[in-house]
C-alpha cells in the first residue's frame, strides 16, 4: 500500500505543468497507475491465479471445442465431396412391403423383384441432357477363397469408370479395362483388407482367387483409407461389410445372374436385381439437384413401388456445412459458459479488493487522485487479470486439440479465429466485470474511507 501512496499522481503547479506536454503526463500517470495495478495482482499471487482460473478454462475450452467441431465438420463433409459433388447417387432398395410379404414365407418361394433396372439407366441417359456417364453397379456377397484363407465380402460388379467417380485411389497395380469388360474377364480387384485377409504374407498381384468355382486374376489393390462406410448401404450389401472386391459388370452378371438366393431364419429368400448401384455424373454443378428432381420423376413414373433411393451428394454437402455451423454455435456457446462464470469470479475478487483498499483509496484522493484515476487503476487490473488468463487459455486451447488429435486419432483444427475470438472475448469480459468494482472504488467518499479501519 505503501508504494500505491508514494506513486499516486499528485497535484502539479501551473509552472510545470505547462512545462510538460499533456500526451506525456497522460503517459506518465497511466503507466504509474498500470505498475500499482501490477503489484497489486503480485501482491495477492494464489487470489489472482485462481481468479484468472476461470478465464483461462473458458478461452481453452472454446479453442479446443471448436476445433473438435471444425475437425468433425471437416470430415463429414470431406465424405460428401468424396462421393463428388457433379454425381448422383442411385441405389435399390427393397419396399417395406415386399420385405414383408417375403417373410411370412406363404406358398412356395418366389424370386422379389425389385431395384434399378438397365432400362431406368438407358432413360436418364437419353432423356436428360448434361449426363456426362452413368456408372452402373451389382452387388453380390460371396465367399472368396485363397487355398485355406477365406471371408465373406461384397463382390461389386461395374465399369473402369468406379474408382475415379468415387475417389477411391490403387495402391498397386491397375483396374480392369474396357476390354475386359466387354470380354466377361475372370480379372478382379481387391480392397486393401481383402488383400492382407486372403494374402497375409504373399503379393496378391499375378496371383488368383476363387469365387464359386471360377478363378479370377488379381489386377490390383485398393487403398484402404479410399473406403468408407458413407454410401454403402446397398441393397444387397451390408453395412457390416469389412470390405469390397471389384470385377467387370459383364461378369457379375454372366458367372452371378440377376437372381440371388439365401438363407434367413423363416426359410430361402430369392431376390432379383439388375442393378443395385448407380453414379450419374453431370457436366454442371449447378445443375445437380435439379437433375435429381427429374430423375425422381422418370423414376416414380417407371416404378410402381418406391424401391430405390437417390442422394446427391451436393445437397448432402449444403446440409453438412449448415449443421456444421449450428454445432460451432453450440459448441462456443457451451464454452463462452465457462469464460462467463470467469468474468463474474473477476468482478468478485475486484469488488473484494475495493473493500479491502478502502484506506488505500482515500489516501490516494486525498493526495489529488481524480475519480477517473482510481477507476482506471481498478480497470486495469481486471484487464489484466483477464488478459493474462486469455493469453495461457490461448496457448492450451492450442495444444489441447493437438493432444486429442495424437492419442485419439480425432481430426482437430484450430482455425485462425478461434484463439482471436477468444482472446478478444476474454479481455472484454475484463473491462465489462471490471467496471462496476473500479466505478464503486471511484464513488467512495475520501473522508469516509480515511475513517477506514
Amino acid at each position: 500500500m505503501t508504494d500505491a501512496i508514494l506513486e499516486a499522481p499528485v497535484s502539479t503547479s501551473p509552472k510545470s505543468a505547462s512545462a510538460t506536454p499533456r500526451t506525456g503526463s497522460m503517459f506518465v500517470r497511466y503507466k504509474k497507475i498500470t505498475n500499482v495495478g501490477i503489484k497489486s495482482i503480485y501482491s495477492h499471487g494464489l487470489r489472482s491465479l485462481l481468479t484468472v482460473l476461470g478465464i483461462v478454462i473458458g478461452v481453452a475450452a472454446v479453442i479446443a471445442m471448436l476445433a473438435v467441431s471444425e475437425g468433425a465438420s471437416f470430415e463429414a463433409q470431406q465424405q460428401f465431396r468424396d462421393l463428388g459433388a457433379s454425381n448422383i447417387l442411385l441405389k435399390s432398395v427393397k419396399p417395406a412391403e415386399v420385405e414383408e410379404t417375403s417373410r411370412q414365407g406363404f406358398g412356395p418361394p418366389q424370386a422379389v423383384v425389385y431395384g434399378l433396372t438397365y432400362g431406368d439407366i438407358d432413360t436418364i441417359r437419353m432423356s436428360i441432357p448434361g449426363v456426362t456417364n452413368v456408372i452402373a453397379s451389382r452387388i453380390v456377397k460371396k465367399n472368396v477363397w485363397n487355398l485355406g484363407y477365406n471371408m465373406n465380402t461384397d463382390v461389386v460388379g461395374t465399369a473402369v469408370d468406379y474408382p475415379v467417380s468415387r475417389n477411391y485411389n490403387l495402391r498397386s497395380g491397375r483396374f480392369f479395362s474396357e476390354s475386359e469388360v466387354r470380354d466377361h474377364s475372370n480379372v478382379v480387384v481387391l480392397s486393401d483388407e481383402v488383400a492382407s485377409e486372403l494374402f497375409p504374407i504373399d503379393n496378391p498381384l499375378g496371383q488368383t482367387i476363387k469365387i464359386d468355382s471360377d478363378y479370377y486374376n488379381i489386377l490390383g489393390i485398393m487403398e484402404s483409407e479410399g473406403f468408407s462406410n458413407l454410401g454403402q448401404n446397398q441393397a444387397g450389401s451390408s453395412n457390416a461389410a469389412p470390405s469390397r472386391i471389384f470385377i467387370p459388370i459383364t461378369s457379375s452378371k454372366s458367372r452371378f445372374g440377376e437372381t440371388t438366393t439365401r438363407q434367413t431364419g423363416g426359410g430361402m429368400e430369392t431376390e432379383t436385381v439388375e442393378l443395385h448401384e448407380a453414379i450419374i455424373q453431370i457436366d454442371n454443378q449447378e445443375t445437380v439437384i435439379e437433375v435429381g428432381e427429374i430423375i425422381n420423376q422418370i423414376l416414380a413414373r417407371r416404378h410402381k413401388d418406391v424401391d430405390y433411393a437417390i442422394e446427391i451428394p451436393l445437397a448432402l454437402l449444403r446440409q453438412a456445412e449448415e449443421s456444421a455451423l449450428r454445432d460451432q454455435i453450440v459448441a462456443g456457446a457451451i464454452a463462452g459458459i465457462s469464460l462467463l462464470v470467469g468474468g463474474i469470479g473477476i468482478m468478485n475478487i475486484m469488488l473484494a479488493s475495493v473493500t479491502e483498499r478502502t484506506r488505500e483509496i482515500g489516501i490516494r484522493r486525498a493526495l489529488g487522485a481524480k475519480k477517473r484515476d482510481i477507476i482506471a487503476q481498478f480497470l486495469i487490473e481486471a484487464v489484466i487479470l483477464s488478459g493474462v488468463g486469455g493469453l495461457i487459455g490461448v496457448v492450451l486451447g492450442i495444444i489441447i486439440p493437438f493432444i486429442i488429435s495424437t492419442f485419439w486419432g480425432m481430426t482437430t483444427i484450430v482455425t485462425p479465429v478461434a484463439p482471436i475470438l477468444a482472446f478478444s472475448i476474454s479481455a472484454l469480459i475484463g473491462v465489462i466485470f471490471g467496471i462496476y468494482p473500479s466505478m464503486r472504488a471511484a464513488d467512495m467518499d475520501p473522508v469516509e474511507a480515511l475513517r477506514h479501519e
